[in-house]
């Protein structure tokens, strides 16, 4: 799984940039209101998803790997309503290893972040951890991309991708404008897609001030290997969406999976 999230990017610009799937935050609310307390959120990041939860009246308990990310979810606890506040538990852990010593009624991987188990072992460890803290009946709610083969294939060479525009924010704290750049380039044979992230902050005169960069490593995985990975690891697949509306599924678009504990 890889770790090194940030290369000289906080977790700030994380929130003001990666600001997550149109439609995924009222998707993942609605199945932990449906599933009732207490809600198991992997990969929990800064909180978006968790603190919306919580917000329900769920209780929901936020796990994630890396340290600064729970360092800057935990900044923002102070500025939430004690009801809020108090629904919310953090921990770090590891997805594929983790062992909290109770069940859940839900456990949800939103954001693609499954796709940060980089082999099939982990994969599996994964989906073995989380139905160990399930009842039977227990539900696991997740989103992943849909690989595309066009476009996997145009930027599966050596170079891969050359840099484009992906977007832009301004930064609260001083007012200056943030300009986004993406590569990404693809390994067809390990299923393997590393993104770099540039970021370049600008003055008023329009010049670069400084620029950072964030790297990240994902492992794709298709519509039915996901199902067999579910099936190897105690589930049965409830529904497979194509979008959080409950779209039907598309190739090359999105894969939101609900799935039962056997």
């Amino acid at each position: 799984m890889a770790t090194d999230y940030y290369a000289g990017v906080g977790p700030g610009f994380y929130d003001l940039f990666s600001t997550g799937l149109p439609g995924d935050v009222g998707f993942y609310v609605a199945q932990a209101q449906a599933a009732g307390s207490p809600v198991l959120e992997l990969a929990c990041g800064t909180g978006r998803v968790t603190i919306s939860i919580a917000a329900a009246g769920v209780q929901v308990l936020g796990l994630d790997l890396s340290p600064q990310m729970l360092a800057r979810f935990k900044s923002k606890l102070p500025g939430l309503p004690v009801e809020v506040r108090g629904k919310i538990t953090l921990m770090q852990g590891d997805m594929r290893s983790f062992d909290l010593r109770q069940r859940f009624a839900l456990v949800i991987i939103p954001y693609r972040a499954f796709l940060h188990n980089l082999t099939v072992a982990e994969q599996l460890a994964a989906l073995q951890a989380i139905g160990r803290h399930l009842p039977s009946g227990g539900r696991l709610a997740l989103n992943v991309f849909d690989p595309d083969l066009r476009i996997i294939i145009e930027r599966s060479g050596e170079i891969g991708q050359a840099l484009t525009p992906a977007g832009e924010f301004t930064r609260p704290d001083n007012g200056h404008q943030v300009v986004v750049w993406e590569s990404r380039q693809y390994d067809i044979a390990a299923q393997m897609v590393r993104v770099r992230w540039l970021y370049d902050e600008l003055g008023d005169d329009g010049l670069v001030l400084s620029r950072a960069y964030t790297d990240l490593h994902l492992r794709w995985v298709y519509r039915y290997e996901m199902e067999h990975l579910l099936a190897r690891c105690g589930f049965a697949v409830e529904a497979l969406y194509g979008g959080f509306e409950g779209e039907p599924f598309v190739a090359g678009g999105e894969q939101v999976w609900l799935a039962r504990k056997l």
